[in-house]
């Protein structure tokens, strides 16, 4: 081997190592199970069993607003990043709209802290200031998370995140990572992290219930990928199932329910396959809103997602649902349309359950 070649190879192999480096100080590589801190006031009370339990499920899509088409929206999309001024516009919003429903329970996704798209906020914060004299408890978790995406509609940081409000005491919460979708190994680094936040309640009679929270992978075409979470968050409802632990899970799940797929224009369909996904869990668990319920005569009444599209004058799909034990009741179910169609592209599902009674 000559001089020449060995210095070359020996360069290219200093370039690789460097970018190696690089690339692993710039991104996150979450556990598939990892323990996060949780935000609890000791006075916050305890569920008691047989209770009634409000709960709400809101995508509030980094508080950016309707007034945009980003380009990862349509083909057509430009805008990047929202003003101060409709983030400001947008947190106000979901803190009305929070008071006013007022729920035991807030799930939300797509709140970002320290991204650049978002000026870097900690919208978890800046929310949680609003509405800290109803939710004593909360827990975290980030879905997304970069110092630097080389992405150039992004060109910086990432950091995107589920968060849990509580009236009751969380005992303890962890993140649990889902399936992430086939990418090359360097996009891998740079991708969502798609993952399921859970926060245990404990129950006054010495048990705990599982409430769950999920934003599922939002894919371009349809692949294995939202199958393979699917699966995933079934097995983790199945175990809590088959121990007697009480749950629900709430969230932005990117799938459509019986019958929408055929209702999109054919030019909306392509996320979407005519065979959801999503029958891996409602062939076994209540899921609202239900099937009927979603392609029924009411049908307008449970659409949840609002795309940031030109062409729509209004929500068009459902894609954001809440599932539960079958040992819980439902007694009211609804989507809050009317004055929320400006705050998020999402619209939020809430629901009024009756816990398990104790045996």
């Amino acid at each position: 081997m000559t001089r020449l070649l060995r210095y070359t190879l020996l360069g290219l192999l200093s370039v690789i190592v460097l970018l190696a480096l690089l690339i692993y100080s710039l991104t996150w590589r979450p556990g598939a199970k990892e323990v996060l801190p949780v935000s609890c006031n000791a006075e916050a009370p305890t569920l008691v069993p047989g209770q009634a339990l409000k709960v709400m499920s809101w995508n509030v899509q980094y508080l950016a607003g309707k007034r945009y088409v980003f380009w990862n929206d349509l083909a057509a999309g430009t805008d990047e990043q929202p003003t101060p001024a409709d983030m400001a516009f947008s947190l106000d919003e979901v803190a009305r709209v929070i008071r006013d429903e007022n729920p035991d329970i807030v799930l939300l996704q797509e709140l970002d802290d320290g991204a650049k798209a978002s000026d870097y906020q900690n919208q978890f914060k800046l929310l949680q200031e609003r509405v800290a004299d109803l939710y004593p408890c909360s827990a975290r978790a980030y879905d997304w998370k970069a110092d630097f995406v080389p992405q150039p509609h992004i060109f910086g940081s990432v950091g995107r995140q589920l968060a849990t409000l509580s009236r009751y005491q969380i005992e303890h919460a962890e993140r649990l990572q889902l399936p992430v979708a086939p990418a090359n190994f360097i996009s891998r680094q740079f991708n969502p992290k798609n993952a399921l936040l859970v926060s245990y309640l404990p129950l006054s009679d010495g048990g705990q219930m599982a409430v769950l929270n999920t934003h599922l992978d939002r894919v371009m075409q349809p692949d294995d990928s939202l199958q393979a979470q699917v699966a995933a968050v079934a097995k983790v409802l199945d175990k809590y199932e088959s121990r007697g632990t009480p749950w629900l899970i709430g969230g932005d799940f990117n799938l459509l329910p019986l019958g929408q797929y055929r209702r999109l224009p054919t030019e909306q369909r392509t996320p979407y396959s005519a065979d959801s996904a999503l029958h891996v869990l409602w062939d076994k668990y209540p899921m609202i809103p239900t099937n009927d319920e979603a392609g029924g005569i009411d049908r307008a009444r449970w659409l949840t997602h609002y795309p940031n599209d030109p062409g729509l004058n209004g929500p068009d799909r459902t894609v954001d649902y809440q599932f539960y034990s079958p040992r819980i009741k439902r007694v009211e179910a609804m989507v809050r349309q009317d004055d929320t169609l400006r705050i998020s592209d999402h619209l939020p599902v809430i629901a009024r359950f009756l816990l398990p009674a104790a045996p």
